[in-house]
């Protein structure tokens, strides 16, 4: 049974943070390079609200298990209507279906919020990812090659699109 999940509070936003911060450093899920601070996050979490929800999946003790969000995709008005996707799951709690609740209910509140697009940019050597996503409507939408460097190599990001 997938866990609850809820909007998240400031509460929460130390375990976003050490969930982000595991994939900072140990994965091409991010093609961040060093760790966010508190600082930012707490940043980043008060650039969202009602309109750009953070999720998280909660254990019945309070403990977040993982997380989403739906941001602006790019800047400018006439993008207002397109978003970008984010899921993290913390790294002890994989394949055990909490990425997948996470993207399903971020879909279901972009709908009801009227978005047209979810973009997901998902680093080409991420399957599992793009796997969940496609299996969840998206397509794939373009690819940019040799975009990212991390790790000492090269790296191709896959653009999918889920459009209502």
């Amino acid at each position: 049974m997938p866990p609850p999940i809820r909007p998240a509070t400031a509460a929460d936003l130390p375990a976003i943070n050490a969930i982000y911060n595991h994939y900072v450093l140990r994965s091409t899920c991010t093609y961040q390079l060093t760790p966010s601070t508190d600082a930012e996050r707490r940043a980043w979490f008060a650039r969202h609200g009602p309109a750009h929800p953070v999720t998280v999946a909660a254990e019945p003790g309070g403990g977040v298990l993982g997380w989403a969000s739906l941001s602006p995709f790019l800047s400018r008005p006439a993008y207002r209507f397109t978003m970008e996707d984010s899921v993290y799951v913390h790294p002890d709690h994989l394949r055990r279906g909490i990425g997948r609740a996470l993207l399903v209910d971020l879909l279901r509140r972009s709908d009801e919020l009227g978005y047209a697009s979810v973009i997901a940019n998902i680093s080409a050597d991420q399957a599992p990812s793009i796997a969940l996503h496609r299996e969840l409507g998206f397509v794939e939408a373009g690819r940019l090659v040799k975009v990212g460097f991390k790790f000492e190599r090269w790296l191709d990001i896959v653009f999918l699109q889920r459009r209502r």
